[in-house]
C-alpha cells in the first residue's frame, strides 16, 4: 500500500539530517554524546543489524557505529498507528528521541527543526488503505508496528473510520492474547477511547497440544491427553482478558488432522469457562464456513455486550 516506503523514507531521512548535524557540528562543541537513532529497512537483513557508518574519509561524514532496524520496528510505525490527524502525527514525531547531547540533555527530532518536513513525507501514508478480500468484504489495511517491541496494533485512524462505515468491526491485536491483545487494551484503547463489545480468542488444536506439552512433530496426531493439558494456556488467556471487562468468545481454527472428539472436549471445556464456542473453517471453505461464529459473535454483543 505504500506505508511502509513513506515510513522507511521518513525515518531515514531524520537519520540523514541528524548525520549531517553531527558533521556541520563536529567541531563546535554542540555535538551529541550518545546516538539512539537508527536506519530502517524492509527487509530483515542480518549482516546490516550492526554496522560501521561514515567511512572514506572527511567528506563522509563521521565514522560511527550505528545499524539497521526493520521498519516495521520503526519508532515512526508506532507512531504513525497511534496519530489522531496530521498536526497530532507531527507532535509526536517531533519529541522523538535521537540522543543525548554532552551536557546529558535529550536532543530530540524538535531541536533538528525538521518536524514539519518529515510529517509532509508522511501525508499520504497516514490515509488509511481500503481494500477488499476474496469475497469483496471490505477491509481497511494501515499500518504495522511489532507488538514485541510496539504495541501490535493497525492504525487507531482506521480503526476508527471503519466504525463510520460498519454495524460490526473487526481488528486484529497480533502476537498472541497475552501480547498484542493486552497492548491493544491498555495502549490503543485507552488513548483513542475505544471500547470494544467482545473479544474473540483464536485457537487451535495443534497450538493447545503443543503447549500441553506434544512435541511440535506429533501435533497433528489425535491426542486427548495433550489437548486437555493445553487447556490451561487458553484458560490464561481467558482469564486475562476478562480482567479487562470483556465477554469471551473462542474461535477454533479447524484444521484437516483435528479430530471430532477433539473439539467437541474443547467446545464442552469453553461452555464449562462461560464463554463462547464456534468452529471456523474459512482458510479451507470460504466465508459460509465461518457464518456460525458471526452468528455468535452477534448474539453475544446483542444479549451480553462487554
Amino acid at each position: 500500500t505504500g506505508d511502509f516506503h513513506a515510513i522507511t523514507s521518513a525515518h531515514n531521512m531524520i537519520t540523514a539530517l541528524l548525520d549531517n548535524y553531527l558533521y556541520q557540528n563536529r567541531h563546535s562543541g554542540n555535538g551529541l554524546k550518545e546516538i539512539k537513532w537508527k536506519r530502517v529497512l524492509d527487509i530483515n537483513d542480518r549482516s546490516l543489524r550492526n554496522i560501521v557508518s561514515g567511512l572514506g574519509g572527511s567528506a563522509n561524514e563521521i565514522p560511527a557505529e550505528t545499524g539497521f532496524d526493520i521498519t516495521p520496528a520503526s519508532e515512526i510505525m508506532a507512531i504513525l498507528c497511534l496519530a489522531s490527524d496530521l498536526e497530532d502525527l507531527k507532535r509526536r514525531i517531533g519529541d522523538i528521541l535521537l540522543g543525548y547531547t554532552f551536557e546529558d540533555k535529550p536532543f530530540i527530532v524538535k531541536d533538528l527543526g525538521v518536524a514539519g518536513a518529515i510529517t509532509v513525507l508522511l501525508k499520504e501514508a497516514i490515509l488509511p488503505n481500503l481494500v477488499q478480500t476474496t469475497e469483496n468484504t471490505p477491509a481497511f489495511v494501515h499500518g504495522g508496528p511489532f507488538a514485541n517491541i510496539a504495541h501490535g496494533c493497525n492504525s487507531v485512524l482506521a480503526t476508527k473510520m471503519a466504525l463510520t462505515y460498519g454495524d460490526y468491526v473487526v481488528t486484529e491485536a497480533g502476537f498472541g492474547a497475552d501480547l498484542g491483545a493486552e497492548k491493544f487494551f491498555n495502549i490503543k484503547c485507552r488513548k483513542a477511547g475505544l471500547s470494544p463489545k467482545l473479544t474473540v480468542i483464536v485457537a487451535t488444536a495443534q497450538g493447545l497440544k503443543m503447549h500441553g506439552g506434544v512435541p511440535e512433530t506429533k501435533i497433528k496426531e489425535a491426542n486427548i491427553e495433550g489437548l486437555q493439558k493445553g487447556f490451561a494456556n487458553l484458560d490464561k488467556h481467558i482469564q486475562n482478558l476478562k480482567s479487562f471487562g470483556q465477554e469471551i468468545v473462542v474461535a477454533f481454527n479447524k484444521y484437516a488432522s483435528d479430530t471430532d472428539d477433539e473439539i467437541e472436549l474443547l467446545s464442552a471445556h469453553c461452555k464449562e469457562m462461560g464463554v463462547g464456542f464456534a468452529v471456523n473453517n474459512a482458510f479451507s471453505q470460504g466465508g459460509e464456513s465461518a457464518v456460525d461464529l458471526a452468528k455468535l459473535v452477534v448474539d453475544t454483543i446483542e444479549k451480553h455486550p462487554s
